[in-house]
């Protein structure tokens, strides 16, 4: 059986179980990156906009084009404060709708192991960007224990479950994005780790939370309930809570930038 693909189609769920980790890992990234003002951006994979206002917020570009292939979450990135500068359309990271040389930076966040062929997607950062413009990513360690959905995706797999995976992991690793960044003909390579913590008021808020997951929400919804409370057992026992019934946790992001050639 074909393996499910992962779509991200709902941009309000997404904020809550993705945009805030996204926000935390991406407030370390843009202090790293530490652009100048002014800049022409374009964010590859946009989803829901959560970098591309943060990014607004952060760094005073002159222009702002987020390109994603969801209309779903579109629509919700088209709803921020962030659309009063930014432009939101439909693209293909692949073969993205701008002729070369139309940016100062190119950016995609936690994207690039849902790109079918991320040298292709490095590639066209590159294409659009003028001399000297910046190349940058930032992607959750999806091989070791970086992921944000890790804790329920480890117990799932143990449990003998298949949750959708991204068709890309091993794009995440560190040394893959070095070759991806140097292949692509770029200059004064960096990486750097990026590690974040997020608190949940309670397990249940954690829960509900990760259900909006694609890769996880129809899993558990397909399940027998009873398995469903033996994954929740699972899963919390990895999560101990604070003595407010708090839970933090980590993950880790892997970044890099590098330089168009002039």
């Amino acid at each position: 059986m074909a393996e499910r693909e992962i779509r991200f189609e709902d941009g309000a769920g997404y904020e809550q179980m993705m945009g805030i980790w996204s926000r935390l890992a991406g407030d370390i990234f843009l202090d790293w990156l530490a652009p100048p003002p002014g800049l022409r951006w374009i964010d590859i994979g946009c989803g829901n906009g959560a970098f591309t206002e943060l990014l607004i917020e952060r760094c005073a570009p002159a222009e702002v084009h987020g390109i994603d292939p969801s209309e779903g979450q579109l629509a919700f990135a088209r709803t921020r404060a962030a659309a009063r500068l930014a432009k939101f359309s439909q693209g293909d990271a692949m073969a993205l709708p701008f002729p070369a040389d139309r940016f100062d930076a190119a950016v995609m966040a936690l994207v690039l192991v849902f790109v079918p062929d991320p040298a292709k997607g490095v590639d066209e950062m590159v294409r659009v960007v003028g001399p000297g413009g910046t190349v940058a990513s930032y992607m959750w360690d999806m091989l070791d224990g970086g992921f944000p959905l890790d804790p329920i995706l480890l117990e799932m797999r143990a449990m003998g479950l298949a949750p959708p995976r991204p068709p890309q992991m091993g794009a995440s690793r560190m040394e893959a994005l070095r070759d991806l960044w140097t292949g692509a003909g770029l200059e004064a390579v960096e990486t750097r780790k990026i590690a974040v913590n997020r608190t949940f008021a309670n397990f249940d808020d954690f829960w509900m939370t990760k259900l909006k997951a694609p890769s996880i929400g129809p899993t558990v919804a397909a399940m027998e309930s009873a398995d469903v409370e033996t994954l929740k057992r699972r899963v919390c026992a990895r999560l101990p809570a604070d003595t407010e019934g708090r839970i933090t946790y980590g993950a880790c992001a892997h970044a890099i930038k590098g330089y168009r050639p002039k």
